[in-house]
């Protein structure tokens, strides 16, 4: 599966306004914590899911995305490739519009599952870095 285009990464991201983040670590030096600390300040609710975890960011954590109790535009997924089809799975029961697979993270089976669903798809790429990429931000 191919990535969206810049552009329309660019539509996605103007778009969204809460990121549901799973994987997201208490631990600064993290990628997760760096990658939702900046989307933060960019602006973006951000919702951590870790059943591991109480509080991230000083956001209430969740579970499990079925936890969240409003709705999520992005699910930002920071959790090993073969962990990702039942996220995709409740990606798609939340109603949330975009799957994103962090970088190194490239499940094709979820990925078909959540397009097929309607979801746009993102593989294998840094939220972060595309965002500064498409915007001109530095940290």
């Amino acid at each position: 599966m191919k990535n969206p285009p810049d552009a329309r990464l660019k539509e996605l991201l103007v778009q969204a306004r809460t990121i549901a983040v799973v994987g997201l670590s208490a631990n600064e030096e993290r990628a997760s914590h760096r990658v939702a600390r900046y989307l933060k300040e960019q602006g973006y609710r951000v919702i951590p899911v870790n059943p591991a975890v109480q509080e991230v960011l000083g956001e209430k954590a969740y579970a499990a995305l079925e936890d969240i109790p409003e709705p999520v535009d992005i699910v930002d997924i920071f959790r090993k490739t073969e962990d990702v089809p039942p996220i995709a799975e409740s990606a798609v029961k939340i109603g949330a519009k975009v799957l994103w697979q962090q970088e190194g993270v490239t499940s094709e089976e979820a990925a078909n599952f959540a397009a097929k669903a309607g979801l746009e798809v993102v593989m294998d790429c840094c939220l972060k870095l595309v965002h500064q990429k498409i915007f001109g931000e530095k940290e």
